[in-house]
């Protein structure tokens, strides 16, 4: 990933991770908590595609597993965002941008359903039974419907600050943008001829315009005499 890359995303990680833990976890809402750092991985990768989205997935889940209070084993998040992270990149847009809400929103609904299964599977794995007390279920329809609710306000704000760092002039130049630059010499250089063609062209006509007043001043002369 690029510097640019990765100074967005760790701020914009790390400034979701507290919003996420000193705000949306203490309203106490029935069933799931709003996962304010799945939307961000899911933003950043619908940009940077499957690789950037498993990157920037693995860094969010790693931080999280480490940011207090947590109450699991360290890696756990790691791996579930890494896993939405890629699949959510596979989505990306050809250029970037999104024709409609439809699709972000079957990701957003799918990432949230997937990444509640996945931890949950995990966690099973390794001996956490925390979401059979819970309810399952509740937690997967709380889950999705608290990260919709929440997807419009955050997905299309990261995209397209995302979008922004990479249209960055300091960032490094690809082979498109290189011929992008042989393309506009091209037109220079051509306009460049086109406009000495033009004052040829000109001149000519100019030297053609006196060449006739002059004859006709003769043929005046003529006359006069």
């Amino acid at each position: 990933m690029r510097l640019n890359r990765i100074l967005l995303s760790s701020a914009l990680v790390v400034v979701a991770l507290v919003i996420q833990v000193s705000v949306l976890a203490r309203l106490h809402l029935p069933g799931a908590v709003p996962d304010l750092l799945l939307l961000t991985v899911l933003g950043l990768a619908m940009v940077y595609g499957h690789v950037g989205g498993a990157l920037v997935g693995f860094g969010a889940g790693l931080l999280a597993d480490l940011a207090p209070p947590a109450d699991h084993a360290a890696g756990r998040y790691a791996l579930v965002l890494c896993v939405i992270g890629y699949f959510a990149g596979l989505v990306k847009p050809e250029n970037g941008r999104l024709k409609s809400a439809t699709g972000p929103m079957v990701v957003v609904v799918a990432a949230a359903v997937g990444s509640t299964l996945l931890y949950a599977g995990v966690g099973a794995l390794v001996g956490d039974t925390a979401a059979r007390h819970v309810g399952l279920p509740s937690l997967l329809i709380s889950a999705a419907l608290y990260d919709l609710l929440l997807a419009p306000f955050v997905v299309p704000a990261i995209m397209w600050l995302a979008r922004r760092a990479d249209n960055d002039p300091l960032a490094e130049t690809g082979p498109a943008t290189k011929a992008g630059d042989i393309s506009s010499g091209w037109l220079s250089s051509g306009t460049g001829l086109r406009i000495g063609s033009q004052r040829g062209g000109l001149g000519a006509l100019k030297a053609k315009a006196r060449t006739r007043s002059a004859r006709v001043g003769r043929i005046k002369g003529v006359k006069r005499l």
